[in-house]
């Protein structure tokens, strides 16, 4: 469609004089949308009670989205690279601010059916695409800084919750006058969520436009200034080649990223899944906690900070270190705290929080270090659909953290009843976890040259053509 033409990659290669630092910004309206996936605990409770069912049914939707989010991410990867960003950030909002419509509409006629196909499966798709649309573009415009740019937007995902969360109280107490967001004991009304539903469907699609009119990429050739590219082959695991998404699955450091990357997802949201409950077992004398649910619910908001300057900080520090010494920290450091957390983690509240901080703050970084850590390995082309296939490491863990956390906890007794050394098994088997991680990280080598990309290739040759289409 001609009204869609602004949309076509060769109308988003920068102008001579365009400042990187717009991008980010661009990538931050994708990410901070999104990210209002980790803030469904918001409604959880006023949905279950909508629909007269269980906790598991509605947190199947969350479920769905994440399974969707990583299967979406890695059969769009390469239409996402090939069509560039401002179409698939489009295409993200469209999908995202769908799904909520649906969601609302599910909600409103209490078919919970139609939020597991909207909310959960087509603005599952949204996530994904959303999630991966802005990398490959940030990395080719800091090809001197990747852990900082990436860092910088996947950080929006992470801080999603914080925006979303009060927001979304708001919302529903504006549309239901008999809920009290500071009494947590109090429950908004099935109308006042779809309501809910109905608004953010629209206000994330007005945000998400920002990044879609305002994100471009590079002009071919383009350097930043200083920038060295010799640089690059001094430093160890950073290659000048290229790989394609397609070979890229077929090399061992692929696989063995996969691998770090699920066992640095599972350790993580196994806290993340049962933080506020979790704080309060630890501290459980006689049947009654001494943290309060209030403060466990500012617990659940401080990892969420911990989480978002963890994607940044640790991806950005990522840039001096090297990518696999930083994961060697992540998985390595992260045994040690799991241990010091099943061990001394309930001696006080201020060692309790310390610890989970800075385990979630290495989750983080997991996620906002790895396209920079694609990068070294298979250069620039492509890199967005590899990391789309990566993310299913992702959707993996989704499932195996809870599982994990939850069978080790449901066989130790019921909920409300557990203390601190209930969680111990749960909390050992994640440092085996890391463990595995650990190892697989220490094995990464550099890709065989048999996989890299010829630069005569007819992969670069079609992008060279649509880089000339864009000069014209």
């Amino acid at each position: 469609m001609a009204a869609l033409s602004f949309l076509d990659r060769e109308h988003t290669v920068a102008k001579p004089g365009y400042s990187r630092w717009l991008i980010p910004p661009a990538a931050l309206a994708i990410h901070l949308c999104i990210g209002q996936a980790y803030a469904t605990s918001v409604y959880k409770t006023a949905l279950v009670a909508h629909f007269d069912t269980s906790l598991t049914a509605i947190g199947i939707i969350f479920s769905i989205a994440i399974v969707m989010l990583g299967v979406s991410a890695a059969v769009m990867g390469t239409w996402v690279e090939r069509v560039g960003p401002r179409r698939a950030m489009f295409t993200a909002a469209c999908f995202w601010a769908t799904g909520f419509l649906i969601g609302s509409l599910g909600i409103a006629t209490t078919q919970l059916w139609l939020v597991y196909i909207g909310y959960g499966f087509v603005g599952g798709i949204g996530l994904g695409i959303g999630y991966i649309s802005p990398v490959s573009t940030l990395i080719k415009w800091f090809p001197d800084r990747p852990g900082l740019a990436t860092g910088m937007a996947i950080m929006g995902f992470g801080g999603g919750a914080l925006v979303a969360s009060p927001l979304s109280r708001q919302l529903m107490s504006l549309y239901d006058s008999g809920y009290n967001p500071s009494d947590s004991q109090s429950v908004a009304s099935g109308s006042a969520v779809a309501l809910l539903f109905l608004t953010l469907g629209i206000v994330y699609f007005v945000v998400m436009m920002f990044g879609v009119f305002n994100v471009k990429v590079p002009a071919p050739g383009w350097q930043p200034a200083g920038f060295d590219p010799s640089k690059l082959k001094s430093k160890p695991l950073v290659t000048t080649a290229h790989v394609s998404a397609a070979n890229a699955i077929k090399t061992p450091p692929f696989w063995l990223l996969w691998t770090v990357l699920f066992c640095n997802v599972t350790a993580g949201i196994g806290i993340l899944e049962q933080a506020s409950p979790m704080i309060q077992d630890f501290f459980r004398e006689g049947g009654t906690s001494t943290v309060a649910t209030t403060a466990a619910t500012a617990f659940v908001g401080l990892l969420s900070i911990f989480n978002m300057a963890g994607r940044f900080v640790w991806s950005s520090t990522s840039d001096f270190l090297g990518r696999k010494p930083t994961y060697v920290m992540y998985l390595g450091v992260g045994m040690i705290l799991y241990f010091l957390l099943a061990v001394v983690g309930h001696s006080a509240t201020a060692v309790f929080v310390l610890l989970a901080g800075v385990i979630i703050s290495f989750y983080g970084g997991g996620f906002a270090t790895i396209p920079a850590y694609l990068r070294d390995l298979f250069g620039t082309y492509q890199v967005g659909a590899i990391h789309g296939r990566l993310l299913t490491a992702w959707s993996a863990a989704g499932i195996a953290g809870p599982l994990i956390i939850n069978g080790f906890l449901d066989a130790q007794g019921k909920p409300g009843e557990l203390v601190y050394s209930d969680y111990r098994p749960a909390l050992f088997t994640m440092v085996g976890v890391l463990a595995v991680g650990f190892v697989a990280n220490l094995l990464v080598r550099p890709v065989a040259s048999q996989f890299h990309e010829s630069a005569h290739s007819d992969a670069f040759a079609e992008a060279d053509q649509s880089a000339s289409a864009g000069r014209r």
